[in-house]
């Protein structure tokens, strides 16, 4: 398999889809790994499986309806899959491993048959002390997009996934790119005062525009750095109650075609407005897990 991933838009040829199948029991609040997890688990809405799996088989639809080649991970009884761009993610044609949190190493086991595929040459583990997950690492032709968290607390904070050492490791590996990293609020008990990913609050769509959560930044240069960058008049800004449901992770299948949740009728709206076909899946009850569909997507090939 040739991998080619250069940006978030291109025409979508293969992805790794997740899976909601034997996910496992509802997690003890010990165990959670979000602060929309653990309200979730506290107020006893946390979700089920069965609507889990029945929201990734709407996806698993619409990918397939476009010609797109889907994989997904073998099965672990038990055990949360969804998120696979936590896993891994595709620079180029350079599939890098994300160093994940140690209870979830078997997840990219999972997707060993997907990886055999690749050149090995051209699959990439980082340093024990680089870490990063998918969800903060955002393509845009020449530029790579990278969220982490600069403050001496990291280490305090479980929703802080990707580390400074990690920008630096990739500065090394692609001198080609444009690195640019962002510094993203944290926190492990308020959903809507954490940006758990980069894709939880900034995100490209289309040609040339983007979806971004002003709040999501500690930085507010960075922000500034960002709506300058694609223009104010090609920004979405969406507000905190649309960043805590999910609103800037949606999955773009072409600069032409994206995957939304049903109901995110601001958001779709203005995409259908600008051009852009909005194929609206039930994704609700996935996001209680602070993911949504670019979480659980992980692309190997773009045109």
């Amino acid at each position: 398999m040739k991998l080619n991933v250069k940006d978030e838009t291109t025409r979508l040829r293969a992805v790794v889809l997740g899976t909601a199948q034997s996910n496992g029991e509802m997690p003890s609040l010990e165990e959670t790994y979000d602060p929309k997890s653990r309200e979730h688990i506290l107020a006893g809405t946390y979700p089920k499986e069965a609507d889990m799996v029945a929201e990734m088989d709407a996806v698993a639809k619409v990918l397939k309806k476009h010609q797109v080649e889907v994989f997904r991970p073998e099965v672990i009884a038990n055990y949360n899959q969804i998120f696979t761009r936590d896993i891994a993610f595709v620079i180029d044609d350079l599939f890098f491993k994300a160093n994940i949190l140690p209870d979830r190493e078997k997840e990219i086991k999972a997707i060993g048959h997907v990886i055999k595929q690749i050149d090995p040459h051209k699959v990439i583990t980082l340093p024990e002390e680089a870490h990063v997950e998918g969800g903060d690492v955002m393509l845009q032709g020449e530029h790579v997009f990278v969220g982490t968290y600069y403050g001496s607390d990291y280490s305090d904070f479980i929703t802080a996934r990707t580390n400074p050492k990690a920008v630096e490791y990739l500065r090394k590996v692609l001198p080609h790119k444009k690195i640019k990293s962002f510094n993203l609020k944290k926190s492990n008990t308020d959903p809507r005062e954490n940006a758990l990913h980069l894709d939880c609050c900034f995100q490209p769509v289309g040609r040339d525009k983007a979806i971004i959560y002003r709040g999501g930044f500690l930085e507010e240069a960075e922000y500034q750095w960002l709506v300058d960058f694609y223009g104010k008049e090609n920004v979405f800004e969406i507000e905190r109650e649309e960043m805590y449901n999910m609103c800037s992770n949606i999955f773009s299948i072409s600069p032409e075609v994206v995957i939304s949740e049903k109901n995110f009728h601001r958001l779709n709206q203005w995409l259908r407005e600008n051009g852009i076909q909005v194929e609206e899946v039930p994704y609700a009850e996935i996001a209680k897990q602070e993911g949504l569909l670019r979480c659980s997507t992980l692309p190997l090939i773009r045109d």
